[in-house]
């Protein structure tokens, strides 16, 4: 069964051109929207795409580029069609996206708590979940912000799809080795240091066979500046369709 990913944005938390790092990860009938940031609403109508059309949301952690735009996605699926959205997130996510983000917007007659809002399917780290037919996600804990809770996925058991985090050349080596790994989507930071980001520079100092299978995303605006200089990875394009 065929797999496709298509990058509502490809930019990091600063990023104005290039949009908040979300996609679209899609089997010939599932799409699940991995992360809701500010921009994602925006970028599913440039592409004609409404918010009934995502069967799920997956969100990777609670920054603002990767779930702001969850309180905009929720109060449509409601008024506009009467459902609540299925949420996929970790359980250490739960409390948190709520109480520190969601809670003060989306409070109303009828919505007192995050299950008021969506229909949420708790995930475990290390498990493979099987989400719909060709589509097994898997959430790996990689680290980000210190005392924050960030994570990383498995497409597959054989895709990595990293979110924010510092550079862990010793989980790429074994997803690679032990795992069978044969794509990597990954963060980058052009300047460093890195301090909660992985920077190019760092990824430069991969294997190459390793280098091989990275996808750059995440990055800043000044991208088109660092074409050429990014050993064997490849830079994600912004709402151009990959298949896996």
């Amino acid at each position: 069964m065929s797999l496709h990913l298509q990058m509502l944005g490809t930019g990091g938390a600063f990023a104005k051109r290039f949009y908040n790092n979300n996609a679209l990860l899609s089997t010939e009938d599932f799409t699940l929207l991995i992360d809701c940031g500010i921009t994602a609403p925006l970028s599913l109508h440039q592409l004609g795409k409404t918010p009934d059309q995502i069967d799920a949301i997956l969100i990777t952690h609670i920054h603002g580029d990767h779930v702001g735009g969850l309180e905009e996605f929720a109060f449509r699926m409601k008024f506009q069609y009467g459902r609540k959205p299925v949420l996929y997130i970790s359980e250490k996510l739960i409390k948190p996206l709520w109480e520190n983000t969601l809670k003060g917007g989306l409070t109303q007659e009828g919505i007192s708590s995050i299950e008021d809002a969506f229909e949420i399917h708790p995930l475990s780290e290390g498990v493979p979940y099987h989400i719909s037919p060709g589509l097994t996600l898997e959430l790996i804990q990689t680290p980000h912000i210190p005392g924050k809770d960030s994570f990383s996925l498995y497409i597959n058991q054989e895709i990595f799809y990293s979110a924010d985090m510092t550079f862990q050349p010793e989980l790429l080596t074994k997803l690679v080795q032990e795992r069978g790994c044969r794509k990597i989507m990954h963060e980058v930071q052009f300047i460093a240091p890195g301090v909660v980001h992985t920077t190019l520079d760092e990824l430069r100092s991969l294997p190459q066979e390793i280098q091989q299978m990275i996808y750059l995303m995440h990055y800043g605006d000044e991208m088109e500046s660092y074409m050429g200089q990014t050993g064997a990875m490849k830079f994600l394009r912004q709402h151009e369709i990959y298949s896996l």
